[in-house]
């Protein structure tokens, strides 16, 4: 009989001394690769926004079809982001996010030759077909991309920083380059960006596997009916009314698509959001909390950019740079937080930064009409900044934590859309509160209504952390 003794094969050696340090730079350069891409996507939520004024009177915009620069965007993006993260479990992320990417890339540099309202708008729609692609794939394939845990919560730290950091740099480019430029640019600077990611992705980048299996045809349709539904019906509200046919209308279609979709889950082999992720009463709090501080935040992003051009006057260059101070708060925390979150755990940083964050809009809603902006906005734009860094990564990490990895990219989907959701919710309800005291001919009434409105969300916001994250006593390990 052949012998069962096991055969020695010789061994390969101990791994050389420069393979590791090579591996580590070749998956920071990987993360720094997708996080180009989180902040193309940041930027271009604010990047238009300065430039609207010039865009209206360069393309002969009507002023209710100028808002649609920005809600076509918002509209495709919010609505096909859980499809999004689905096709990238399905058929691979990096696949699914380059070719989310292209299709950002080639509508940015369309949009910015448009000549036409007509080509602009469809310009700006393709954009958030292509992000809603593009965008599961980012925390995905950080996430997996990470050689250790400390790396995963560094890189989950950047994308904090970056998501909320990019919007503010957004304000500032958008202000640069429309007052000394074109407001062309703010779209064709997504070109040379979108195509130097494009040629680094796949040799830095390392693909997750699929997922081979049925496709949820009726669940992403109704998912996406239920976004898209529900996100115009909060983009019209402030203007038609919230009981209008058309707000009622689109809010029943969404109400019927989510009764659609929540039967077709519970049926189908492969949904197309997996009901574990819901099962986890720590991650349905951190959804809560991101979708109720981002609504906060669209306060800061939609009123004080519009206090500094009209009420105080300021060129979209110096609006946009005023908000530095807000950005460099994000970024400094974005250092600190994963060592905290190490010490402290989830919940108390939660708690503590939404308390900041309800400081910030208690202290903007004494706005007045003789303020400065060093009296009025420099310091509430500080303390938001220090205290948005101190939230976002210890709920991302939250939601995305603990999650098996083919089911990485549909919670990263899932966070993605509490947030696009959350902010036009927030947005429409602070919107609809400024305009119910605002006074024809002024800009600052009705602006501390609002701000109370953005404080009552995050005072919600820190009482859900209390409540649902109330036994997180977990720390979060460190790497070894």
């Amino acid at each position: 009989m052949p012998s069962t003794r096991p055969v020695s094969v010789p061994s390969a050696g101990p791994p050389s001394s420069t393979s590791k340090p090579r591996r580590a730079r070749s998956s920071a350069i990987g993360i720094g690769v997708v996080l180009v891409v989180q902040l193309m996507l940041a930027l271009d939520t604010t990047i238009v926004n300065v430039a609207l004024p010039r865009i209206g009177s360069g393309l002969h915009f009507s002023p209710t079809g100028l808002s649609w620069v920005l809600n076509a965007y918002t509209l495709a993006f919010g609505g096909l982001l859980l499809l999004g993260g689905r096709l990238g479990d399905t058929f691979g992320r990096l696949r699914v996010f380059e070719t989310g990417l292209a299709l950002f890339t080639a509508p940015s540099l369309a949009g910015g030759v448009a000549d036409t309202p007509g080509l602009l708008i469809t310009a700006r729609t393709a954009q958030g077909v292509g992000a809603a692609l593009a965008a599961p794939g980012v925390l995905a394939l950080l996430t997996t991309n990470a050689p250790d845990e400390g790396a995963r919560h560094r890189a989950l730290a950047l994308f904090s920083a970056v998501s909320i950091g990019g919007s503010t740099l957004g304000l500032v480019l958008g202000g640069l380059v429309t007052e000394y430029g074109t407001w062309r640019w703010t779209l064709f600077i997504n070109v040379p960006l979108g195509l130097v990611v494009l040629a680094l992705a796949r040799r830095f980048v390392t693909e997750t596997p699929r997922r081979p299996g049925r496709f949820d045809t009726v669940g992403a349709l109704a998912a996406t009916g239920a976004a898209v539904a529900i996100v115009w019906a909060l983009i019209g509200a402030p203007d038609h009314g919230w009981t209008s046919p058309r707000t009622t209308i689109a809010f029943v279609i969404g109400t019927m698509c989510v009764a659609v979709l929540v039967l077709t889950e519970r049926r189908a082999s492969a949904p197309l959001l997996p009901t574990v992720l819901l099962r986890s009463r720590r991650r349905l709090g951190a959804l809560t909390v991101t979708a109720l501080v981002f609504g906060s935040q669209m306060s800061i992003f939609f009123l004080v950019v519009q206090y500094l051009q009209r009420a105080l006057h300021f060129s979209p260059l110096r609006a946009g740079l005023a908000f530095v101070p807000m950005t460099l708060g994000i970024f400094v925390m974005s250092r600190i937080t994963p060592r905290l979150l190490v010490r402290s755990g989830q919940a108390p940083l939660l708690i503590s930064g939404t308390l900041g964050l309800t400081v910030s809009y208690l202290w903007l809603a004494r706005i007045g009409t003789g303020d400065s902006y060093t009296a009025a906005i420099l310091g509430p734009l500080l303390v938001n900044g220090v205290f948005a860094g101190l939230t976002f990564m210890p709920a991302a990490s939250l939601v995305v934590g603990d999650v098996e990895p083919g089911h990485a990219g549909s919670a990263s989907g899932l966070l993605q859309t509490t947030q696009q959701l959350g902010g036009a919710i927030g947005l429409a309800v602070i919107v609809s509160v400024y305009a119910a005291g605002a006074v024809p001919g002024a800009f600052v009434p009705g602006l501390r209504a609002a701000f109370l409105t953005a404080g009552v969300l995050t005072v919600a916001a820190c009482l859900t952390t209390a409540l649902l994250l109330r036994t997180d006593r977990q720390r979060v390990p460190t790497s070894g």
